[in-house]
């Protein structure tokens, strides 16, 4: 799923904590927002690997939820809904598509990588992959509680990260035309420098052995 899908689910978190207490409303508006987009800061360093914990951001934000309950102040609460989205994220990478190139293809077993199972979780496929209209109708729904909830500048950031969701998708599988057409001319050199997933299938593989 696209970063934009992440941030609006831990919105649509953000808006209901945002109804119990409003005085919390900017601030968890935008500790969700970091939150679910933060997983995907690994994008270029071993994606859904070295940011993504999908058991343990969950233990992490029981215990700060409970802080926050216990001691609502705007860094406890910060906190709480910045791991409670970026556990989210990881969690539902699961039903995505897997890590390849072409997610859209399905040849890929990996998820998203779970530290607590030490293995990767193998993609549900319930959004075949990021950018894909499925993937950008979710995002759609997922925003509308953000939409209604917040206003002024946080209703600003959701309509234009909903634009950049719509572009994504408009250009995600011309993006990978332009990729594959830059592979080719890369010196191999460069190559191993490049995530698994952008290299041709077989030298992707060979990188694989021993994971």
């Amino acid at each position: 799923m696209m970063a934009t899908t992440h941030a609006f689910a831990g919105l649509a978190l953000a808006a209901v904590l945002a109804l119990v207490a409003p005085q919390f409303a900017f601030v968890v508006a935008v500790a969700a927002i970091a939150g679910g987009i933060f997983p995907d800061l690994d994008l270029y360093a071993g994606h859904r690997r070295t940011l993504h914990f999908p058991v343990y951001y969950w233990l992490l934000a029981a215990p700060a939820a409970v802080v926050a309950v216990a001691v609502p102040t705007e860094t406890t609460v910060a906190v709480a809904v910045f791991l409670l989205a970026a556990a989210l994220h990881s969690f539902t990478d699961v039903f995505g598509g897997g890590l390849e190139l072409k997610p859209w293809e399905g040849t890929s077993d990996r998820a998203v990588y779970s530290h607590y199972h030490g293995r990767w979780l193998e993609p549900r496929r319930w959004v075949r992959y990021d950018g894909s209209p499925a993937d950008l109708a979710l995002a759609g729904v997922l925003a509308v509680p953000a939409l209604v909830v917040f206003d002024g500048i946080v209703q600003t950031v959701v309509i234009a990260l909903l634009a950049v969701s719509a572009g994504y998708a408009l250009v995600r599988k011309p993006l990978v035309v332009v990729a594959e057409w830059l592979l080719e001319r890369v010196p191999d050199p460069v190559l191993e420098y490049l995530p698994d997933r952008f290299l041709p299938i077989e030298q992707s593989d060979l990188e694989r052995i021993g994971d």
